[in-house]
């Protein structure tokens, strides 16, 4: 699950470091003790291999206010790792002869473009627009609400493309696929969870979240800013559905990759049509993803999971297949703690546990026929979305920096193709007609982008142009857009959202990268800042400069 504008942008590079002199044990509890230590929101971490937990354990805090710790036992809200239940579902109840994936949307729920069927809501190429999307979401998901009314809500919005043209990640898709295993079994999506998977898996603590009715000792969602953790927008899980409304517990969430993974919960056939990813058209950004999950590799070891977030929480859950290894992390941040994002907690604990096992792959090899002379034809700014690419020729050789990490060399694998050796990416360099180098193909962590070249030519202000639109922006009930910047660098940050970047277009209008949004800032008749355009998807509001 995800709001609005929280932009998901995978990072080049996870930074977190577990002490390679340290055994696994110690050096999880090196790093993750910090968040205990400076009485910080918690993480629950769990690693198993061959069917055995290898490490459990609980840090940081599940209730700031009453200094209550996390446990292994510890339940969390899971967001988006709920989805490969919703799709294991749906699978379930196909095997059955109950429906078939490749029945259209139309069958359960008029209203909506034709031609959709559920194995492209499964993939998320159906082309409905996400409803976590929609400028009006965060200040609508406070209060609890109907599926049928929140499917009305978001029934009649245009399609963001025709089915099957293209990938978007899509929360409305997954929310009509829980009504429809509702639909379809005859009870309650919550009921049929149970039934199905949670009771006969042995899976006591984990369910639907409802907040009238929360479970036990269940963590207390926060929000990170400037280091300090705040109570987070509590969403009414009515919101999230099949998208992302389970709470779960590390040790529940073992025993359902076991048994996920060890044929117990789908027939073979099924489960490897679970975890193919969707064959995408030539050129379309996307990721490696199945039915509720997602393919990647983590150090050249093929990797299969899913992350989840939403305001208060952080999740994921991540499968080695081949060495048959879980790693799971869930915490009660989001924005996380800086450094404790869970899935780069699980990758890196992963690579620390499995390292015998990576050493024993054979070395990545450059191709050493790729012509020097080329790479000034790289060398230039390319518009990552949440940050910029900045590649650069030194001393012969090609390198490549995000904004905000550090530079590092990537190596040839063929003309045009680099990969980086300190992390699993790669980038492909395109060309146009006359042969030059108008973009690049970035691949990591199973989702690959287009990145255009950045024009030499960019709208510069001056500070008084920069500091006229600082500020507070009512952006609704409960959100606050807060306006900063760092030199030349404008920042704006939605209440319990991370902060990103927005460039100008001109003195008053500015744009996300992240998505197709922009706001318009507007001025009294004495040239003062007053309140501004917001516009996104279609749509626009405005909103008040409240300080």
């Amino acid at each position: 699950m995800k709001g609005i504008p929280h932009f998901f942008a995978a990072a080049l590079l996870s930074m977190l470091s577990l002490r390679a002199e340290l055994g696994l044990e110690e050096g999880i509890k090196a790093h993750l003790g910090k968040l205990t230590d400076d009485g910080l929101p918690g993480m629950a971490v769990l690693v198993a291999r061959d069917g055995k937990i290898v490490y459990q354990g609980g840090f940081g805090f599940a209730d700031l206010g009453k200094k209550v710790p996390v446990t292994a036992e510890t339940p969390f809200r899971i967001g988006s790792v709920s989805k490969q239940f919703t799709a294991a579902a749906v699978v379930r109840l196909a095997e059955e002869g109950k429906l078939s994936l490749a029945d259209p949307l139309e069958n359960y729920f008029a209203g909506f473009p034709e031609g959709i069927t559920l194995r492209q809501l499964l993939n998320h190429t159906s082309g409905i627009h996400s409803y976590t999307e929609k400028p009006e979401f965060l200040g609508k998901v406070a209060k609890p609400i109907a599926p049928e009314d929140l499917i009305a809500w978001f029934r009649d919005d245009p399609p963001d493309f025709a089915a099957g043209e293209e990938f978007h990640y899509n929360n409305s898709a997954y929310f009509l696929l829980g009504e429809i295993v509702a639909k379809v079994s005859g009870k309650s999506f919550a009921t049929c969870l149970d039934e199905m998977f949670f009771g006969p898996l042995g899976m006591k603590h984990t369910g639907i979240y409802r907040n009238a009715s929360p479970p036990p000792d269940a963590a207390a969602g926060y929000s990170i800013a400037e280091g300090k953790a705040t109570a987070a927008l509590d969403w009414d899980m009515s919101w999230a559905g099949g998208a992302g409304a389970l709470y779960s517990t590390v040790g529940d969430l073992f025993l359902w990759n076991e048994a996920l993974f060890g044929g117990k919960v789908l027939k073979p056939a099924s489960f490897k049509d679970m975890i193919t990813p969707v064959k995408l058209p030539e050129g379309v950004d996307g990721m490696n993803y199945g039915y509720g999950l997602m393919m990647s590799e983590l150090s050249r070891l093929p990797a299969i999971g899913h992350g989840g977030g939403l305001n208060g929480w952080s999740s994921d859950l991540l499968r080695l297949p081949d060495q048959h290894c879980t790693v799971v992390a869930l915490a009660n941040a989001m924005p996380p703690v800086d450094g404790f994002e869970p899935g780069g907690v699980t990758r890196k604990i992963a690579g620390k546990f499995l390292e015998i096992d990576i050493a024993k792959l054979p070395p990545l090899e450059e191709d050493s026929t790729v012509d020097k002379k080329t790479y000034p034809d790289f060398a230039g700014r390319y518009d990552y979305k949440s940050a910029v690419m900045t590649v650069t020729v030194e001393d012969g050789r090609l390198h490549a920096q995000l904004s905000g990490q550090p530079k590092f060399e990537i190596h040839p694998s063929a003309p045009d193709s680099f990969f980086w050796k300190v992390t699993d990416a790669k980038v492909v360099f395109q060309r146009d007609a006359k042969g030059k180098v108008v973009a690049a193909r970035h691949s990591q962590g199973g989702n690959s982008f287009t990145a255009p070249r950045i024009a030499a030519k960019e709208v510069k202000l001056t500070e008084a142009e920069l500091d006229a639109i600082l500020g507070q922006y009512q952006y609704g009930p409960a959100a606050v857009l807060t306006v900063t910047r760092d030199g030349d660098s404008v920042f704006a940050q939605l209440t319990g959202q991370p902060k990103f970047g927005i460039h100008p277009k001109s003195a008053t209008e500015f744009e996300w990268r992240e998505v197709e949004a922009s706001v318009t800032f507007k001025k009294d008749a004495d040239g003062k800042v007053i309140g501004a355009t917001h516009r996104q998807n279609g749509a626009s509001f405005d909103v008040v400069k409240i300080k």
